[in-house]
């Protein structure tokens, strides 16, 4: 019984020295914060019409003035969108705090957004072709340290509809 304690014992010890592996999957230039623990968002984009173009995700302080105004974003990082399965993209923040995440799916990759182009923001909040800019406090959410978690589901115009993409 001492034999098996002190094997398990050993193998605790070898386990707790031996580092984490890697975020498998974590996409963009910022995913070794994710690795390591910093202050950053995890930004994890399902619902994707179609797998081409870029993916654009975007961070907005706490300033609602700012939410989605030219050249106020905090930080910005393009992707090639992934052959398949829900993207991970990390961005590392500042500081604990309160931010806004937003979402673009350029299908065409032409940089500029067009009616076939999809979108979303944290919090998920519901869209229509006369709202397509939420309120700040609908999509506001608070990073603390270490890496949090945004889940964004991508929304796309469907005739005079916005939403996301039937399941099936």
């Amino acid at each position: 019984m001492a034999k098996i304690l002190a094997v398990g014992l050993g193998m605790a010890a070898f386990l707790a020295s031996t580092p984490a592996p890697a975020m498998a999957g974590v996409l963009g230039g910022d995913a070794a914060a994710c690795t390591r623990g910093d202050t950053a968002f995890l930004v994890r984009v399902d619902g994707f019409k179609t797998r081409t173009g870029i993916l654009r995700v975007q961070i907005y302080g706490d300033n609602p003035a700012d939410f989605l105004a030219k050249g106020r974003k905090l930080r910005r990082i393009d992707l090639p969108v992934t052959e398949h399965g829900r993207m991970d993209v990390c961005i590392a923040l500042p500081a604990a705090g309160s931010y806004a995440v937003a979402v673009r799916h350029d299908v065409d990759g032409n940089g500029k957004s067009g009616w076939s182009d999809g979108g979303g923001f944290s919090r998920n909040p519901g869209l229509s072709l006369l709202r397509l800019k939420p309120e700040f406090r609908d999509v506001v959410v608070r990073a603390g340290p270490g890496v949090s978690p945004i889940d964004v589901r991508l929304q796309y115009r469907r005739g005079l509809a916005i939403g996301p993409v039937a399941a099936g």
